[in-house]
């Protein structure tokens, strides 16, 4: 359940500097088009932010926090097809016609902060300003990009190969080197048995690229795990820095 911050806390576009990435970037004429109706909310790790198949009422903005976008079978075995933070928002398929989510979307790793805004007050900001309408938009295909090397990297990488991405994914949006992420986080993210996320974690740390203990992981040696995760980083990425920032 999210935790409303009073609207007091917000202030004109002149004079507050959103945590979040894609807001900063905008002009001050699209910034004013929503920070009026922006409304602070606070998630706990394990809050549902939004169930597949819900309409889509809102759109959030984060300031901190991961947040991991989950696809399903048969209605309990749930998978992490992306993961977004800082740099974005949920809520996008309604800017592309769908009023529904399509994914179970949910606070991973360390608690959140996001700027809430109505469904019905950003889609008539985008009718006013085709300049923000592209940002948005942009970010979109950034992480749909994200997500097609998530399918390309399950298809092509070791279990370890993988498991290095998503620890620089998540690496990419936390506060810290060392990050919370338990057997459970990793089964999300892979996939797989549990005995295969242990074996996994201890060659990443033989490779000294990482330290694992209880319930979390240390990023020790970044750069080693890029290597190891190869071309299925970095370019999405890339083109968020080229096309958003």
């Amino acid at each position: 359940m999210a935790t409303i911050v009073p609207i007091s806390g917000i202030a004109s576009p002149t004079t507050r500097k959103s945590g979040n990435r894609l807001l900063a970037t905008l002009s001050l004429q699209d910034a004013a088009l929503i920070i009026p109706y922006l409304e602070p909310v606070s998630f706990a790790v394990g809050d549902f932010i939004t169930r597949a198949g819900a309409p889509i009422e809102s759109f959030c903005f984060f300031e901190q926090g991961i947040a991991g976008v989950l696809d399903s079978l048969d209605n309990d075995r749930r998978y992490a097809v992306g993961l977004l933070g800082a740099e974005g928002f949920i809520g996008w398929p309604l800017l592309m016609g769908d009023d529904r989510s399509p994914y179970d979307v949910t606070m991973r790793a360390e608690a959140g902060h996001a700027l809430r805004i109505p469904a019905d007050k950003l889609l008539a900001a985008v009718e006013q300003s085709a300049t923000l309408r592209m940002t948005l938009l942009r970010f979109a295909h950034v992480f749909m990009l994200q997500m097609g090397r998530t399918i390309v990297s399950s298809l092509a990488h070791s279990i370890e190969r993988r498991m290095a991405r998503w620890i620089l994914l998540y690496h990419d949006r936390v506060q810290a080197d060392e990050i919370c992420m338990t057997h459970e986080e990793f089964r999300l993210m892979l996939g797989v048995r549990r005995s295969s996320v242990t074996d996994a974690l201890h060659r990443l740390e033989e490779e000294q690229a990482i330290r694992a203990v209880r319930a979390k992981v240390l990023v020790v040696d970044r750069a080693k795990l890029m290597a190891l995760a190869g071309d299925t980083y970095g370019y999405p990425e890339q083109e968020y820095a080229r096309l958003v920032t």
